[in-house]
């Protein structure tokens, strides 16, 4: 076999039959066998090398969890590609000085773009250099075509607020990112939306923006609380944020879920995952190290073939149960009905069980919901009928467990009588028929 073929074999070339490419590459990996960088590099022209420009000022630090992520899932699929990293910090003002100079030293074969704003000039700058890359986000003013990864933003915070509002929420602070960036602006989109289908009116000062950190986070809440009508619940960009928004709260003596309802988005962050049995936050979850390993494997496409057309991937987030949402406290609100708090005779048992009945309906119209005994919820789209099918037998679930997340729709223990009206026994839910509770709680899947 000749040098050529080898070669040819190894670097992937169409021309190389299946049989033939497999023959050499059980060769080069009982040999172990490694190509040559610098002879690759000289071969084929390319720098084998992915650029990360970073923009770092005193008004947006991008070197974060959420960053590091990113270029953990990205960097993985660039080392089984052979591509190297290029991680370079500049200043915003020259940064697209930066771009120009390493495609006319063809330092790098790609560009990955991160926190694209609403209005982002880098994304034509970069079409004109004809040097492939990728947005890890979308540009909302932007008419360019380009190549993109994104979350559904808007769509995720629609549902998380709407979330808030059918647990009998109305007034709800959204503290997000920085209002330039492209993906706070969705999200204040879904928001809004949310309060407006619903016919609730906030004043502006609800929503606040800033850096996502825990002093800002910390700080936005502490300014909310102090509005002559405080929220009874929050949306937040950021599980740190939300650190900040739970300091608040024990600083001003409130708890999480009993006073105050949290919603986060949760980027799956290696070093702050909420990982317990039942999660801390009630959570609009996406990883982002899943996002950044799609962002390299079309980045690598490009690079490959850069006639090809640009292509866009939206990702939808997971709405995750946890213990941080709960009805507004004082008030027995179980997603839109109210119900006196000690309340048993027999007509309100039947009226508890139909709210009950109504909430899943509601609910399971919405999202598409699957509950082991993680407490999540997927994100999917409706259809017009629900269907219902156990993927497990039941696991023994206690009352306050059910209570703890905020699905019993009393805000005190109930009554024996109340238990009989979910269908259950009294002092334990192990037997409950209501939809809601099982879809909770006992390992059923409701799909639409």
């Amino acid at each position: 076999m000749s040098q050529t073929t080898v070669s040819r074999a190894l670097n992937g070339f169409p021309e190389v039959s299946e049989k033939t490419r497999q023959l050499v590459l059980k060769a080069a990996a009982k040999h172990n066998y490694k190509p040559n960088v610098r002879a690759r590099r000289l071969a084929t022209g390319k720098s084998m090398t992915i650029g990360h420009l970073v923009s770092v000022s005193k008004e947006h630090e991008m070197v974060n969890p959420i960053f590091a992520d990113f270029i953990a899932g990205a960097s993985a699929r660039y080392a089984q590609s052979g591509y190297d990293l290029l991680l370079s910090l500049v200043p915003d003002e020259d940064e697209f000085t930066s771009y120009k100079e390493l495609a006319a030293r063809s330092a790098v074969d790609g560009v990955v773009v991160h926190a694209p704003r609403v209005d982002e000039k880098r994304i034509a700058q970069l079409n004109n250099l004809n040097l492939p890359f990728v947005v890890h986000g979308r540009s909302s003013n932007t008419v360019e075509k380009y190549n993109w990864v994104d979350v559904n933003n808007e769509r995720s915070f629609f549902r998380a607020t709407q979330l808030l509002i059918e647990l009998g929420h109305t007034t709800i602070g959204l503290i997000n990112g920085l209002a330039d960036m492209d993906f706070a602006m969705r999200r204040a989109q879904g928001y809004r939306r949310a309060l407006k289908e619903n016919n609730i009116e906030l004043a502006d000062a609800y929503l606040t923006h800033g850096e996502m950190t825990e002093p800002n986070g910390h700080k936005n809440a502490l300014a909310l609380l102090d509005l002559p009508t405080p929220p009874t619940a929050f949306v937040t960009s950021s599980i740190i944020m939300a650190n900040g928004i739970r300091r608040a709260l024990d600083d001003r003596e409130l708890k999480l879920g009993r006073d105050v309802s949290v919603i986060t988005h949760d980027d799956d962050l290696s070093y702050f995952r909420d990982a317990a049995a039942v999660p801390v936050y009630t959570a609009t979850r996406s990883s982002v190290r899943e996002a950044g390993r799609l962002s390299a494997d079309l980045l690598l496409k490009a690079i490959a073939d850069p006639g090809r057309d640009p292509e866009g991937i939206l990702l939808d987030a997971e709405l995750i149960l946890g213990s941080s949402t709960k009805p507004p406290r004082g008030r027995s609100k179980s997603y839109g009905t109210s119900w006196p708090l000690a309340a048993s005779n027999t007509s309100n048992q039947s009226s508890r069980s139909n709210v009950m009945a109504r909430a899943a309906s509601n609910l399971a119209m919405r999202a598409r919901l699957l509950v082991p005994n993680t407490g999540r919820m997927r994100a999917g789209c409706a259809s017009n009928q629900a269907t219902a099918a156990a993927a497990t037998s039941p696991a023994p679930i206690s009352c306050s467990r059910v209570k703890s997340l905020g699905f019993w729709p009393w805000n005190n223990a109930p009554p024996a009588s109340g238990d009989q009206a979910m269908g259950g026994t009294p002092n334990s839910c192990k037997k409950a028929k209501s939809p809601l509770v099982n879809a909770l709680f006992s390992k059923t899947l409701i799909s639409i």
